[in-house]
């Protein structure tokens, strides 16, 4: 990792709890898609957001959810609206998209973990990848699923991939599912033996979605969050 200083283009709420954020390093670094960087809030305060752009793109997206004033990642939120400039480190993460394997792939996110799926899907969208990919986004309710036209318009413009959106609390007009989204997957696969797997949300529901996908047959050197590498 180095620590590179940004200029800070653009904060904007997505909605009342998330942040999209726009940052341009002032040096050209490497990352790959799936990896995250950590703001420089303090000498010892660094704190980690997945990096929701893919490696190609000129600017460095970050999708923070902050609902709650003076909380940890609020306080990353009012920084970034009140200064010009700040510091990362980057990159870090392993939990990074595998290119060069040719399984099938389910891409996993809980609320603000589409950060995190949003670069890997760029990411082959630029590379040209065209393996067969599943897209599931598990959120509260619908107004939580802050970016969801994107994700739609991915599956109208890409045969190999299938967006499946999911949420607990569902209007009359919701167009997509209506459970947990744990269960969902549970209720949508027999086995999941033979799939690349990745995931991001909080670390409670991936270290849930663990056991799962245990039950599942999951080949455990196949399946990326970096999430585990904090819950064991």
């Amino acid at each position: 990792m180095k620590t590179i200083r940004c200029q800070i283009e653009k904060v904007t709420p997505f909605n009342d709890a998330v942040y999209q954020v726009f940052l341009k390093p002032e040096a050209a670094f490497d990352f790959k898609a799936g990896q995250y960087l950590s703001v420089i809030m303090g000498e010892k305060d660094k704190r980690p957001f997945s990096i929701a752009s893919a490696p190609n793109a000129a600017l460095i997206e970050l999708h923070i959810g902050a609902a709650v004033s003076e909380s940890y990642p609020m306080q990353v939120v009012e920084r970034l609206q009140t200064a010009t400039h700040i510091d990362i480190e980057a990159p870090a993460g392993d939990a990074f998209l595998r290119s060069d394997s040719h399984r099938p792939r389910i891409l996993i996110a809980g609320g603000t973990g589409f950060s995190y799926i949003k670069s890997i899907v760029e990411a082959q969208i630029a590379n040209g990848e065209t393996i067969q990919t599943q897209l599931y986004w598990g959120c509260r309710n619908e107004d939580a699923m802050y970016y969801q036209e994107i994700a739609r318009q991915w599956h109208a413009d890409h045969s190999w991939l299938e967006f499946i959106p999911v949420v607990e609390l569902a209007g009359s007009t919701w167009q997509g599912k209506k459970a947990n989204l744990l269960e969902q997957i549970k209720q949508d696969f027999v086995s999941l033996n033979g799939y690349d797997i990745y995931i991001a949300g909080r670390f409670d529901m991936v270290g849930a979605a663990r056991e799962v996908f245990r039950e599942l047959g999951i080949e455990e050197t196949h399946l990326y969050g970096d999430a585990f590498a904090f819950i064991k």
